[in-house]
C-alpha cells in the first residue's frame, strides 16, 4: 500500500513505495522511499525543507530516459520534475524560455512551427529540457550548448542561481551540473526566427525520420548507452566486437544498433548492468579502449 505524507498545505505529497520502473523509458527499477511531483516552485520548496528536516537524500529524475535505477529502489526522496511545464517565446529577441520538465522534443516541434531555427536536432530526443542541460544532450552534429543562453538551478539547500553558457562548462555529453546537488528549473535558449515554418518542420521531420530509420526506438531502451570516445564510434566498435543481440536475462544489445540495450519483457536492472560491463570488458580487451557509460546508474547492485 502506498502511504502518503502531506508536506504542506499548497504542495503536491510526497508517497512512499513508489515504483521507479514507470518513471523510466527503460521500464525496470525498484521503488522510491518517497516520491513527490512538485508543480511550482513553492511546492519544490517545500518537498526540499522536509527532505533536508528528515536528513534524506534527495534524487532529481526528469523523463528518465537515460537512467537506469537498481532494483533495490532508491532511497530518500525522488523529486520528479515533469510537471515544471512552461513556454514563452520572445519574438523581440528570439529567445524561447522552457521549464526543466518540458519536453525537448515537444519544445523543437513548438519552434519549428514558428519558423524557428535552432532546435531541429532535438526533434528525436526523448528528455526533458532539464535533462539536456545537465548532460549536454546532442544529435546530428548539433548540442544543448549551441544555443543555450542561461540555465536557472535549485540546490538541495535551497539556493537559486543562474548559469550562463560558460558558466557550465559544456563538453562532449557533460555539464559542471553532473554529479551536483543543483537541479534546473528553466532555460533559456537564442534561436534564429524568421524561417519559413514549413520548411523548418520539414527539416525537423527529416532529422527525426533518420533517428527512426537508425535506432530502435519501437522497443524500451534509454538510447545510447555509452559516449563515442574521441574519434570512434561506440556503436561501431561493441559491433565489432560481435556483441549485436548479446543477451542477459531478458535484455539484449541491439540488432540494429549496437550502442542500444533493449528491454525484451521481464528485465531487470541486473541484467542490464552485467550487460554494461561485459561489453566494457569485451571493447577494453579488444581495443584498449573503456567505454564511459552516457546512462545515469543509480541506487545500489549486486557484484555484477
Amino acid at each position: 500500500m502506498t502511504n502518503v505524507l502531506e508536506l504542506s498545505p499548497s504542495c503536491c505529497p510526497a508517497r512512499s513505495g513508489v515504483s521507479l520502473a514507470q518513471y523510466t523509458s527503460l521500464r525496470v527499477g525498484g521503488r522510491a522511499e518517497w516520491f513527490a511531483t512538485p508543480r511550482t516552485t513553492a511546492d519544490l520548496q517545500s518537498s526540499l525543507d522536509w527532505a533536508r528536516a528528515e536528513s534524506l537524500p534527495i534524487t532529481f529524475l526528469g523523463a528518465g530516459s537515460n537512467l537506469l535505477v537498481s532494483d533495490r529502489g532508491l532511497s530518500g526522496l525522488v523529486i520528479c520534475t515533469r510537471q515544471f511545464r512552461q513556454i514563452q517565446f520572445d519574438d523581440g529577441t528570439g529567445q524561447v524560455t522552457a521549464a526543466a520538465g518540458d519536453s525537448l522534443a515537444g519544445l523543437a516541434w513548438k519552434a519549428a512551427r514558428r519558423g524557428w531555427r535552432g532546435l531541429e536536432w532535438a526533434v528525436g530526443i526523448p528528455g526533458t529540457v532539464g535533462g539536456a542541460v545537465v548532460m549536454n544532450a546532442g544529435a546530428h552534429g548539433r548540442c544543448n550548448s549551441d544555443s543555450l543562453m542561461d540555465a536557472h538551478v535549485l540546490s538541495t539547500e535551497g539556493a537559486y542561481s543562474i548559469l550562463r553558457n560558460a558558466d557550465l562548462q559544456y563538453c562532449y555529453r557533460s555539464s559542471v551540473m553532473q554529479g551536483s546537488n543543483r537541479m534546473v528549473t528553466q532555460a533559456t535558449f537564442q534561436l534564429q526566427p524568421g524561417h519559413e515554418p514549413k520548411q523548418v518542420m520539414a527539416d525537423t521531420a527529416a532529422d527525426l525520420q533518420q533517428r527512426r530509420a537508425t535506432q530502435p526506438y519501437d522497443m524500451p531502451s534509454c538510447g545510447s548507452v555509452f559516449r563515442n570516445p574521441t574519434t570512434h564510434s561506440a556503436g561501431r566498435l561493441i559491433e565489432a566486437a560481435g556483441l549485436k543481440g548479446f543477451t542477459i536475462g531478458r535484455a539484449q544489445v541491439s540488432d540494429r544498433h549496437a550502442n542500444f540495450i533493449l528491454i525484451l519483457g521481464g528485465a531487470t536492472a541486473g541484467d542490464i548492468l552485467r550487460i554494461i560491463r561485459h561489453v566494457q570488458e569485451t571493447v577494453e580487451n579488444r581495443w584498449c579502449l573503456l567505454l564511459n557509460p552516457e546512462v545515469k546508474i543509480l541506487g545500489e547492485f549486486c557484484s555484477v
